[in-house]
């Protein structure tokens, strides 16, 4: 059973840095591209970001790049997202989700974890 375990969300203000962290287990985790992906309040599913399995090809959003990191740790299991200059358009719950292959977008993002919360505020 695949279970995706995100952590590190918090209140932080504008202009703050956070790290997210999410604990795989159930599958292979090496072998699997993963995505961040985000919803805001009252929105849909917003993709953030794509790492290779391998962790050498990596992706973001227009809205996040230069910002956010993404990165992952094979021998742990764990993905991170880490997320700087922080602006109050980034508050949602940040999900981390596994592909099927890898690729941009929501669609091909499937399993998720329950999500961490993150608010950017003054």
């Amino acid at each position: 059973e695949v279970q995706l375990v995100e952590s590190g969300g918090d209140l932080v203000k504008p202009g703050g840095s956070l790290r997210l962290s999410c604990a795989a287990s159930g599958f292979t985790f090496s072998s699997y591209a993963m995505s961040w992906v985000r919803q805001a309040p009252g929105k849909g599913l917003d993709w953030v970001s794509t790492i290779s399995n391998g962790g050498l090809n990596t992706d973001y959003a227009v809205s996040v790049k230069g910002r956010f990191t993404i990165s992952r740790d094979n021998a742990k299991n764990t993905l991170y997202l880490q997320m700087n200059n922080l602006k109050a358009e980034d508050t949602a719950v940040y999900y981390c989700a596994k592909r099927r292959i890898y690729g941009i977008g929501v669609a091909g993002a499937g399993e998720r974890g329950q999500g961490t919360q993150v608010t950017v505020s003054s």
